[in-house]
């Protein structure tokens, strides 16, 4: 462990002792140094690397050269903002409680009294110490693992698209990100309505806060009111314990209320409230509690209708829709199917290497062109990945995909040539996959000759090529 103590010994105080006691006890690999001045204790201590103690006397004196503090206890702030680990042991001739008290309340980590038995009391004093930097150390390992960690997620739940449409959403998530206020979040399924909300906690300078995620279409009124609001021991039956609700676990960071279009009427009353006011009961509790926790609401559902037929409160409306963000789907995205796609190629083989160094096809691409996607981007995802799995070469064709025009809804509102169209696309794609892609072999069991299949399958786009 590299420890380093800094003894401040300002003009006119002597600390012969102190200084003995310390590098008689200070455990191997500890350096023990001596400052004279509030400059060179700060100096000393900029080295990130190291742990520092530093041990300032109770009163300064009024040699203190620089004199910008007349206490120990002033010191610890400006310490604390150069290394906001650091230790520090104030040092006085005599000791009290009301001493005692104050020094730990400013924010030392002891008090050590000069005077008979002080090779002890310092021997004592580095024991706690030695723990306390060990547990400092956890600390710093386990926050490092978390800004990793942040930083993977960051770039996994990133938003990919250079499309125009995305260019605009990504301008408007920067502006509302660091604007305290609730944001509604609309989109159709799989278009990434909870990327965006990840995305606006990330720019949000709250990133090392939680983000807690509620799907409020997966539970009833009663339990999606213990889940937000938590409930106290015993407020009903199976209530053995205290329980925190998202509200608390949310505390100054974000809390994301998936699907908020699901919600009845009463429910919505109640969240209004803690929208209004950040208060709220734990249930069975008659503690009001409050909450910092930003909320991000996202729905698929068309509130202002729903507000029309008096499904959903104009005021809830309001209040969520300090900013309204519309997520476009992925048929408006111009350009950025391509990118998305070879994006989750590259995503799933660094997640699994066993399927990378794969490649889409042209006429892959061609058949992700001309579906409509009803699940958006979600669906493409799936798509993607499902269809590097099924590859066993380096390029994924449309039978990799496994995507017939019938399996697009959008397929079955064409005219009569169109339905037509995908039913001969069908009958080829079969008739390829039922032969493990023999075109010969296909073309006899249609009844066609090798160079009409051939035709048939560039013309709809269904085999390898």
């Amino acid at each position: 462990m590299n420890v380093r103590i800094v003894i401040f010994e300002p003009p006119g105080m002597q600390f012969g002792p102190l200084r003995r006691g310390f590098r008689e006890e200070a455990p191997d690999g500890w350096e023990v140094h001596l400052v004279s001045s509030t400059e060179e204790l700060i100096s000393s201590i900029a080295d990130p690397v190291r742990r520092y103690l530093a041990i300032v006397p109770d009163v300064l004196g009024d040699e203190d050269a620089d004199r910008q503090a007349r206490s120990g206890l002033e010191l610890i702030p400006r310490l604390r903002n150069v290394d906001e680990d650091i230790a520090v042991v104030v040092v006085a001739e005599h000791g009290n409680v009301e001493l005692a008290s104050r020094v730990v309340a400013a924010g030392a980590a002891d008090l050590l009294v000069l005077g008979e038995k002080l090779r002890q009391r310092i021997a004592t004093l580095l024991g706690k110490l030695r723990k306390l930097f060990e547990v400092i150390d956890r600390k710093r390992l386990l926050d490092e693992h978390n800004a990793q960690l942040r930083e993977v997620i960051q770039a996994r739940l990133r938003i990919v698209g250079r499309s125009p449409q995305v260019q605009s959403l990504l301008e408007k998530i920067h502006r509302v990100a660091t604007v305290p206020r609730p944001v509604l979040i609309i989109g159709e399924r799989g278009t990434g309505k909870e990327l965006v909300a990840r995305a606006i906690h990330f720019a949000s300078g709250a990133s090392k806060r939680p983000i807690v995620t509620v799907n409020c279409a997966a539970f009833s009124d009663t339990l999606l009111e213990s889940e937000l609001f938590g409930h106290e021991r015993g407020a009903f039956t199976g209530a053995d314990a205290t329980q925190y609700g998202k509200f608390e676990q949310a505390d100054g960071g974000t809390l994301f209320l998936d699907e908020i279009g699901h919600m009845s009427l009463p429910f919505q009353e109640k969240i209004l409230r803690v929208v209004e006011y950040g208060t709220f009961s734990r249930v069975g509790g008659t503690t009001e509690l409050k909450t910092d926790a930003r909320i991000i609401a996202a729905t698929n559902r068309d509130l202002r209708a729903q507000i029309r037929q008096g499904e959903f409160l104009a005021d809830l409306y309001d209040r969520l829709a300090f900013e309204t963000i519309e997520v476009p789907p992925l048929r408006e995205r111009n350009g950025d199917l391509e990118v998305l796609a070879q994006h989750f190629l590259d995503q799933f083989a660094r997640e699994t290497p066993a399927f990378g160094g794969k490649t889409l096809s042209r006429s892959a691409l061609d058949v992700l062109r001309a579906y409509s996607f009803p699940g958006n981007v979600r669906e493409l995802k799936n798509l993607v990945e499902r269809a590097a799995y099924r590859d066993t070469t380096d390029e994924i064709t449309p039978e990799d995909l496994g995507l017939l025009p019938q399996d697009d809804p959008a397929h079955y509102r064409g005219s009569f040539n169109e339905k037509l169209h995908g039913f001969a696309a069908r009958l080829i794609h079969d008739a390829l996959r039922s032969c493990e892609g023999n075109q010969a072999q296909a073309a006899r069991n249609l009844g066609l000759s090798y160079h009409q299949f051939r035709y048939y399958l560039k013309k709809y786009k269904c085999g390898r090529e």
